[in-house]
């Protein structure tokens, strides 16, 4: 095996905090190596958030045309042009790999496009080659959870669901998460049959049972169809066509599919690296580090983004970990990561949208709040778009007068709840809220009544 010089940091992972953390050391004038084995970008650009918002947008259009049916919209032969929407969609991630390549290059930052397999704290293996490293980061992201169904490899992964160059006319999403909720809400408006397999009673677990109650009702009206409670018990392929066995509430049963896709969860990539040639320590959220992100075990190995334990699996994490990554390998331990007010939403339509403590968690930390609560579905915002479905539940600390959870169904939720996240991070009283000159009429003028 040949060896190249020692570099002061080689990085793991070329997504958002990869890239974050080797292009800000690279600015101090360290000797910067990144590896990946799969196209330079990571998730979020590649096969996540970005691309997935895309064909979305899509579906919110064919959506609103159509509720706005008999209301001064003739939508007509309307309809989703898949295989159009996919090379719409492919304008933006096909050139990222080699636009990140480019800028590796121009800040002189080493790449390889290989697997990394980690030898010893200081030596990674590429292929043949042996690179010598002062610090490693980690920030390999996630991946599909793995599944022990018979028949598993019958699965698609919702990567390549995002390069389905036509869409199949009866799809099975396994899982009741983000992503079977988002891809089921935009199959279902591009004319598939869809259904929705659910091990649990409820849809999107961590979110509020009095919107996700909405959202299910909402989601079977556009034609989604739900087996909650039910398990998948093995997936046959028959023909042209899948089986997939399910055993629920109702007995067993078999669904037919010409698609079946694995929306059921994600876990960090860590396998297959040599972790266990270092001992790392890890659980089932990722690499555990401490309150610098630094591994527990190896002072010289960090972690961030989905391959950390810590904070949730969402791209602003994933930047705000390499910020703080690079800032403690630069200057020494002096940082550590705030994640309050961090806001997620689940891009169905309409959207479901969160930040802060569920009612559940807020009781758990004996907090003392009042809630305000409310079907909005009658509210001028809801019904100006002919949604038939909003509603809000907030939770405001009694004593301090602080939102400590925001929760939204309905239009524009997904920018609303970036006013209570600033609301949550700032530390701004209900009553300084109530006094905001918010435009009017907006979807962000109706926090005041929400108050």
């Amino acid at each position: 095996m040949s060896s190249n010089k020692t570099f002061d940091l080689i990085v793991i992972g070329s997504g958002t905090t990869g890239t974050t953390v080797a292009h800000r050391c690279r600015q101090e004038g360290w000797e910067v190596a990144i590896i990946d084995d799969r196209p330079y970008g990571g998730t979020c650009a590649l096969r996540g958030c970005d691309p997935k918002k895309v064909l979305i947008g899509a579906a919110e259009v064919y959506d609103w045309a159509y509720r706005m049916k008999g209301h001064g919209i003739d939508p007509g032969n309307f309809k989703i042009d898949w295989e159009n929407l996919i090379t719409f969609k492919q304008s933006f991630t096909d050139p990222v790999p080699e636009n990140r390549k480019k800028g590796f290059e121009e800040a002189g930052i080493k790449h390889y496009h290989s697997k990394a397999i980690i030898k010893d704290p200081e030596t990674i293996q590429i292929g043949k080659q042996t690179l010598k490293t002062n610090n490693i980061v980690i920030a390999t992201g996630a991946r599909p959870r793995p599944l022990s169904i018979p028949g598993v490899h019958n699965m698609t992964r919702s990567d390549d669901f995002l390069e389905l160059k036509k869409l199949p006319d009866q799809i099975v999403f396994v899982g009741g998460g983000y992503i079977s909720m988002e891809f089921a809400h935009l199959a279902v408006r591009a004319g598939a049959k869809v259904t929705v397999i659910h091990r649990g009673s409820n849809i999107l677990k961590h979110f509020e049972s009095f919107l996700t109650g909405q959202l299910t009702r909402v989601s079977e009206e556009a034609g989604i169809t739900f087996h909650l409670n039910t398990e998948v018990t093995a997936i046959e392929k028959k023909k042209k066509i899948f089986l997939v066995k399910v055993k629920g509430p109702d007995g067993e049963a078999e669904l037919p599919a010409d698609l079946v896709v694995h929306g059921a969860g994600r876990v960090p990539n860590l396998d297959d690296m040599g972790l266990e040639n270092i001992g790392i320590e890890r659980n089932k959220r990722g690499i555990i580090v401490n309150n610098f992100m630094q591994s527990v075990t190896h002072a010289n190995i960090y972690a961030g983004g989905d391959a950390a334990d810590t904070g949730m699996p969402l791209t602003p994490i994933a930047g705000l970990d390499g910020q703080i990554i690079a800032d403690n390998l630069l200057h020494g331990n002096d940082r550590i990561p705030d994640y309050r007010g961090t806001a997620t939403t689940v891009f169905t339509i309409p959207p479901l949208a969160m930040v802060g403590l569920t009612e559940e968690l807020a009781n758990a930390r004996e907090l003392t709040y009042r809630i305000n609560e409310a079907d909005s579905s009658e509210w001028y915002s809801t019904r100006r778009t002919n949604h038939k479905y909003s509603a809000f539940k907030i939770l405001i600390d009694d004593e301090t007068d602080l939102i400590i959870g925001a929760h939204l169904l309905g239009p524009e939720a997904q920018e609303m709840i970036n006013l209570f996240s600033m609301a949550v991070r700032a530390e701004i009283p209900v009553f300084h809220l109530k006094k905001m000159l918010f435009a009017y009429p907006t979807a962000g003028y109706d926090i005041k009544n929400m108050l």
